[in-house]
């Protein structure tokens, strides 16, 4: 009980802090924005909002651009919330692939379909790594392994129905495993799997790149396979087809805005984000952290949502989790 109260405090900060952003009710686009990160400070989500923030504000297109952080359960705790904002074009939620099992598999009462869809920015890819003293030199030492006992090797990465988890899986139902044998460990977040990884308590880890790229180049971890579908320039590791595992799965990110909003307001809002990622500040953020473009906007991202989110709602099925 003493740790569901930390874990219930915890969420109120972040839904006091967003709500104090309220104030921005009436206020245009243009002058005022706040990017709600349904995570903790670090990940993904705050990632790309935090960049995002950088390159409006570096082009002057929005000087005023705040960043608050609501984690929890996969971003279904800050998406519960941001559904019952009002109609305010001046909010904005970061979402993405992990939100899509999340809100399968945590049952949510609201998807993405109860927001008003503005942009996909970027995709960017997940691996497979071991601690640089693993036995594992390569990707088929640990899948010889893993085929012979599954439940063994303990595989850790984020929430339960995230990208992490359902690579996990698709590559376990690809070489011969049965999903239900996956021994899945969740973390809050990267800092805590890499933790995990360098204490042994799991074989192997699975998150974003980026997460982990550092300790990578530091030669603390070793990459035995990436999710992309084709090369990706930056990342020197082999995917995971070229190791002959018919899976990729890309994470995309994008920005939502409350629903309720006004079609000349959602306009606004593409137009805002169609000029930022024509910055070169915003071309140098996608080199440097080695994200693929992926603009859609307005209907057509809207569509992608609903296609995307079919996609996962299969794949979670076809793993039975």
């Amino acid at each position: 009980m003493g740790g569901l109260g930390i874990a219930a405090t915890a969420v109120l900060v972040g839904i006091a802090a967003f709500d104090a952003s309220d104030s921005t009710t009436g206020t245009d686009p243009s002058t005022k924005l706040t990017f709600m990160a349904p995570a903790a400070p670090g990940g993904g989500w705050d990632g790309v909002a935090r960049e995002a923030q950088q390159a409006l504000r570096a082009d002057g297109i929005v000087n005023n651009v705040q960043v608050v952080n609501v984690p929890g359960a996969g971003g279904t705790i800050g998406l519960s919330q941001f559904v019952g904002l009002g109609a305010d074009p001046t909010n904005l939620m970061m979402t993405g692939t992990v939100m899509m099992g999340a809100i399968n598999v945590n049952d949510s009462a609201v998807d993405l379909s109860d927001t008003t869809p503005i942009v996909r920015l970027a995709e960017d890819y997940e691996v497979f790594i071991v601690p640089a003293d693993s036995p594992y030199e390569t990707l088929d030492d640990f899948i010889a392994d893993w085929k012979t006992d599954p439940h063994a090797l303990a595989v850790g990465g984020g929430g339960v129905g995230g990208t992490d988890h359902l690579l996990a899986g698709l590559v376990a139902e690809d070489v011969g495993i049965d999903p239900a044998e996956l021994n899945y460990v969740s973390y809050a977040g990267g800092g805590e799997v890499l933790t995990a990884l360098l204490s042994n308590t799991v074989a192997v880890g699975v998150s974003g790149y980026n997460e982990f790229s550092d300790q990578i180049e530091a030669g603390n971890l070793r990459a035995l396979a990436v999710s992309a579908e084709a090369p990706v320039d930056g990342i020197d590791i082999p995917s995971l087809m070229d190791q002959g595992v018919d899976v990729h799965l890309p994470n995309w990110r994008g920005i939502v805005a409350p629903p309720g909003i006004t079609d000349a307001e959602r306009d606004q809002l593409v137009s805002i984000f169609e000029e930022m990622v024509a910055t070169p500040e915003w071309q140098d953020t996608l080199e440097r952290n080695n994200w693929e473009p992926a603009v859609l906007t307005g209907d057509e991202f809207a569509a992608f949502i609903e296609e995307d989110q079919a996609r996962v709602d299969q794949i979670i099925e076809e793993l039975g989790l």
